[in-house]
């Protein structure tokens, strides 16, 4: 494929951000994360690679330790990469190659149209769950395993009930008390999600579901993002008093059952993880593919730091 344009890196304040957000909402691979508003908000700090015209881009997060700048994935994004049309092993391929070299350690996420080996470049599988939510709904319920219907009617026999659009900060508390690194950088990603939440509430894209317990105690939550024809579970929150008697279950139905026979994909970000992905699986999802990137330019000194699990 030959290209018209060259693609410049640009750092944060040179970008357009209408041309950038009009390359994101229009691109075919459009996902959430890449929007100007999320990566404002998310990232620690971010530039960018634009093919000509903002025909195509790709964010770049980085951040700085030991006065070396690298290449990071931010707290709730879980796939970057290029955006845009037609991008093939050749687009893909420049656009890795252009990352300046002042960035001497990268570990991201491309997306699930970022598919291309590209040589001298080490990539890594990672998995995502999909739900198309295009048919009725009892059709879609056909498709939950025997033990995923069997705990929503076990949520619901127990008196639990759906709610929906209260404030985020509950979530943000049930998230925070299940999250095993308390400290610092996990505070400031929190207040970095929910000023985000409330710049999208404000322009309809998020949401928060949760289910109730008989008791009126909020045990199961989570936010929904949207966009691109996709409705994100993006950060939850349960109680331990929910996973006995199915709400998490519940919420996901519950959620299901509103959209059902909409133009809408369920995104469930992930997972790696065998159980969380077999519970994804569940509810009738796909596995799509993404890939990772790590690649490791650092000083020798810092190498070896890096090796010794250093942050």
């Amino acid at each position: 494929m030959e290209q018209k344009h060259s693609i410049v890196h640009l750092t944060n304040p040179e970008i357009d951000r209408v041309k950038w957000d009009t390359c994101i909402s229009n691109a075919p691979n459009g996902l959430v994360y890449a929007y100007s508003v999320y990566l404002d908000q998310m990232s620690r700090h971010w530039d960018g690679l634009v093919l000509g015209d903002y025909e195509a881009v790709m964010p770049l997060t980085w951040n700085r330790k030991y006065g070396v700048a690298y290449l990071y994935q931010p707290f709730l994004c879980a796939q970057l990469g290029i955006f845009g049309s037609a991008i093939d092993a050749i687009m893909m391929e420049q656009f890795l190659y252009a990352i300046p070299s002042k960035f001497r350690y990268w570990d991201i996420y491309l997306n699930h149209q970022n598919l291309h080996p590209i040589r001298n470049i080490h990539f890594y599988e990672r998995s995502n769950f999909i739900l198309h939510l295009d048919q009725p709904y009892q059709q879609l319920y056909n498709s939950y395993r025997e033990n995923i219907q069997r705990n929503i009617k076990k949520a619901f026999q127990l008196g639990c009930t759906t709610v929906k659009g209260f404030g985020v900060e509950q979530v943000i508390t049930l998230a925070r008390s299940q999250m095993r690194d308390g400290g610092q950088e996990t505070e400031e990603n929190l207040l970095r999600f929910a000023k985000l939440y409330s710049l999208l509430e404000q322009q309809g894209q998020a949401r928060t579901y949760g289910i109730l317990s008989s008791k009126k105690e909020l045990i199961a939550s989570c936010v929904f993002v949207f966009s691109h024809n996709r409705a994100y579970y993006i950060l939850v929150g349960n109680h331990p008093d929910g996973r006995t008697i199915g709400a998490s279950h519940a919420l996901i139905d519950s959620f299901i059952k509103d959209y059902a026979g909409q133009q809408m994909i369920l995104d469930f970000e992930g997972s790696d993880i065998r159980n969380v992905a077999f519970f994804y699986s569940s509810f009738g999802a796909r596995e799509e593919k993404y890939l990772g990137v790590k690649a490791n330019k650092l000083p020798f000194y810092l190498k070896w730091l890096k090796d010794q699990g250093q942050p």
